[in-house]
């Protein structure tokens, strides 16, 4: 057994061999909190804790780290643009990534630090940087000399001579243009911290350097983030911690976006659709589905008819599992799962080949109950909500548990109100009249109820929209 992933660095899917046997030490570029999360934001934190959930279920002890920038341009500009503290922007968004992610069957990370708690650390890595020679202080600014570390753009495959390095206002006394300001100096109205250059407060970059090395140490397995930050982030991550003296990351793991006509979703663009707003008009599992079992490395393209497609498919595996749980009782996941599945997720967590045995397996499934071989459709079963607790997917599970008692209280009810009308369907059927027959199905599924006909009768379940 080798897990293998595509590693940005190489350029190229890689075995995996973790640094400490049997452990794994992940650390995730987390939220930055200057608004509420849209669904672009909560796929790359699903699609790494299908992978943590993954390296999990292959025995390894996994420490996953996934930050919060809780201060940065972006929000102190929200923080002017709306009158309020900067801080509390931040707080109020913080709670809503976390929402988000408990929504979508997130595990909780390890550890998850604020930015804001570790001014001391960055403060030790930018002494230890221009001690060495790799950054100088100017007006208050504290800049990375990029010129000093010959592996710079090493990630991003840049030439340096064309590099044009993104700059915030005030970034004054640079030597080279391209040079990335680590700690930028005091600005009237923006938070502050003290330091042996002044007052002022951190860069971006600095941030995760300082608390990847803080809770994984000068070496970990895997870094993390979508595809947007790659440069100039975590370039400039790099070139500060290799540059302080660490090994940092062994494998670069990089997530695609959830776009919108084509162009990233993203809040500046207008074009996000907020989790809050989402889970409100369709299940959480759902969109778990949904964002999660495209390959991590392609693109989704947002549509409400996609969305739709994934609800659909999702509820043929729902209906599986519902059908044998109500003939043969509670069933275990198995202890292992096929090993088609393992395969495909052991190849650069192949989630799409990975799904297909899970449905392969449904329609084995259904076979199995159509020939009433009880034991058969109970084996199904198993292996199927071994292979969905893998994905976070199991609608058994207890994470999804409120999703079904939420309608208890209204299943009797519209039970009562749907035999009623499958009676009158049944009496249609008797007297051979067909047309009315079928009628009041495509009327029930049209109002989102899929009608089965069986042995027993007719039985229904909620369908897709």
């Amino acid at each position: 057994m080798t897990i293998r992933l595509y590693d940005t660095n190489a350029r190229q899917i890689r075995d995996f061999a973790p640094l400490t046997p049997g452990c794994v030490s992940i650390y995730l570029c987390g939220a930055t909190v200057q608004a509420a999360p849209h669904i672009g934001h909560i796929r790359s934190g699903l699609n790494f804790d299908i992978m943590r959930r993954w390296f999990e279920y292959r025995g390894y002890d996994v420490t996953f780290i996934r930050n919060v920038t809780d201060i940065d341009d972006k929000i102190i500009a929200k923080a002017a643009e709306q009158n309020r503290p900067w801080w509390s922007i931040g707080y109020e968004n913080e709670r809503a990534f976390n929402d988000g992610y408990t929504a979508l069957g997130c595990l909780p990370p390890t550890y998850e630090p604020r930015a804001t708690g570790h001014v001391t650390e960055m403060v030790e890595m930018m002494q230890g940087l221009i001690e060495r020679g790799h950054a100088y202080e100017a007006d208050g600014n504290v800049y990375f000399d990029v010129r000093s570390f010959p592996g710079y753009l090493e990630l991003s495959r840049q030439e340096l001579d064309n590099l044009q390095q993104p700059s915030g206002t005030g970034e004054t006394g640079k030597r080279d243009a391209r040079d990335f300001a680590m700690w930028k100096s005091a600005k009237p109205g923006e938070p502050t911290w003290a330091t042996p250059w002044g007052r002022g407060r951190p860069g971006w970059h600095l941030e995760c350097s300082a608390m990847a090395h803080k809770y994984l140490g000068t070496a970990f397995d895997i870094h993390g983030g979508g595809l947007d930050l790659i440069f100039p982030h975590h370039e400039n991550e790099i070139a500060q911690a290799k540059a302080y003296g660490d090994d940092f990351a062994q494998y670069w793991v990089h997530n695609a976006w959830v776009t919108m006509a084509g162009d990233k979703m993203s809040k500046s663009l207008g074009n996000s659709v907020l989790v809050s707003e989402m889970v409100k008009t369709w299940r959480p599992i759902v969109l778990r589905y949904y964002l999660g079992t495209p390959h991590y490395r392609s693109m989704i393209e947002y549509s409400e008819e996609s969305l739709r497609e994934a609800e659909s498919a999702f509820a043929r595996i729902e209906g599986f599992v519902q059908r044998v749980v109500e003939k043969a009782g509670p069933v275990e996941p198995s202890a292992e799962v096929p090993p088609a599945f393992a395969e495909a997720m052991d190849d650069d967590l192949g989630v799409p080949q990975a799904l297909a045995v899970v449905h392969t397996t449904v329609r084995q499934g259904n076979s199995a109950l159509a020939a009433d071989d009880k034991e058969a459709a109970v084996a199904r079963l198993a292996e199927v909500r071994a292979m969905l607790g893998v994905l976070g997917l199991d609608p058994l599970d207890e994470q999804w548990a409120g999703e079904t008692d939420r309608g208890d209280d209204l299943h009797g009810v519209v039970d009562s109100l749907v035999r009623l009308v499958l009676d009158q369907r049944e009496a249609a059927r008797g007297r051979k009249d067909w047309a009315t027959a079928d009628a009041i199905r495509d009327q029930l599924n049209q109002s989102g109820l899929a009608i089965e006909d069986g042995p027993q009768g007719p039985r229904w379940s909620l369908g897709p929209r």
